[in-house]
């Protein structure tokens, strides 16, 4: 009996912090973003402590645009006016980012989207943790 309440609990606790994304979340992809790591499909970890570009997404009905940019310490941003259109669709519950540009077309899986936490897998598996970007103080 106590087997079956500690199995019932933990099976609980493990669906409860799945995260269901919703339609609505998908506007938290607007803004700037700083990738914290990346997580290979051997579980390999790459950290990154400081980055020269970060990403910046702007969508509105789920279309728009992803492009790289350099933060200044001016607080303003240079880029190259390169842009990687983009779509979110949703396939079977799961949401992806779509982008396409003059050289190719890939899609990225959204495993997690909060306010300040993005986490995105592509087709090697392999996920990319983002934290929103704060600028410089």
């Amino acid at each position: 009996m106590k087997n079956t309440i500690t199995l019932f609990l933990s099976l609980l606790l493990l669906v409860s912090c799945n995260q269901s994304i919703t339609d609505e979340d998908i506007a938290k992809l607007n803004g700037y973003w700083e990738i914290k790591k990346v997580v290979l499909k051997d579980g390999e970890k790459k950290d990154y402590k400081i980055n020269e570009t970060i990403d910046y997404f702007q969508l509105q009905d789920k279309k728009g645009f992803r492009q790289k940019v350099m933060p200044q310490l001016d607080g303003t941003y240079k880029t190259n006016n390169l842009k990687e259109a983009l779509y979110v669709t949703n396939e079977n519950g799961s949401y992806y980012v779509n982008y396409s540009t003059s050289y190719g077309k890939w899609k990225e899986e959204i495993i997690e989207i909060q306010d300040s936490v993005l986490v995105l897998k592509n087709k090697d598996e392999q996920e990319y943790h983002y934290k929103k970007y704060q600028g410089f103080s």
